[in-house]
């Protein structure tokens, strides 16, 4: 009889346990990813912002490209991504002028990854902006275009906006992601770059909780 009530009474325990457990998250808080204190605005509307601060001089940038690519092709509606230049130097702040002279000349996406491939695959020497410029000119834009693009207002106010905003973020290297100006994560902590899509989904699908619980 103390053998049948002991057996009933592990076997209770046993289909208590579901229900009593938290399974452990794949990702973890402060070890794949880490929370921006205090958050940073967003400039996506509605949207859930996805941004992939990056450099094009960056070979681990370059590398992530194609992971990237394949994130994009599946993301939700949604979600608004965005590739965001870093500009910490002077040389670095060229490379980021060529991403959004090319956007303001409409040519940002026939150009993009061929910028990359061009510093990564065919390592051209690209020493000053007048160099990028004089690349840039197979898009169909003059030297001069491209030039007065790169040293527009419009281009100032982006710079100047990327050197305030990579510091708030916490972002000390790239590539890192940001999403919706609330956590940011790079490859290394992410486990690699075959997981960078799953970690972006999961933390998208933690802020839409969040919006939909209204907090």
């Amino acid at each position: 009889m103390r053998l049948a009530i002991g057996s009933l009474f592990a076997f209770a325990m046993l289909l208590a346990l579901p229900a009593c457990a938290q399974p452990l998250e794949k990702f973890q808080e402060g070890k794949h990813y880490f929370a921006i204190d205090p958050p940073q605005p967003t400039s996506s509307g509605n949207k859930i912002e996805v941004l992939e601060v990056f450099m094009y001089t960056c070979p681990h940038c370059y590398d992530l490209e194609p992971y990237l690519e394949k994130w994009k092709a599946t993301k939700a509606d949604d979600v608004a991504y965005s590739a965001f230049p870093a500009a910490w130097n002077e040389p670095v702040e060229a490379f980021a002028r060529a991403f959004y002279a090319a956007e303001t000349l409409g040519i940002l996406e026939a150009s993009h990854e061929k910028f990359f491939a061009a510093i990564h695959k065919e390592h051209k020497p690209f020493r000053s902006i007048e160099d990028v410029a004089e690349w840039y000119t197979q898009f169909g834009v003059t030297k001069e275009q491209f030039l007065s693009a790169a040293n527009s207002f419009a281009v100032n106010t982006k710079i100047n906006r990327s050197k305030a905003m990579v510091p708030r973020w916490g972002v000390a290297g790239t590539p890192t992601v940001i999403v919706d100006g609330k956590y940011r994560f790079d490859v290394s902590s992410a486990g690699g770059h075959q997981n960078v899509g799953e970690l972006i989904d999961f933390l998208v699908a933690k802020e839409r909780a969040a919006k939909k619980a209204g907090s």
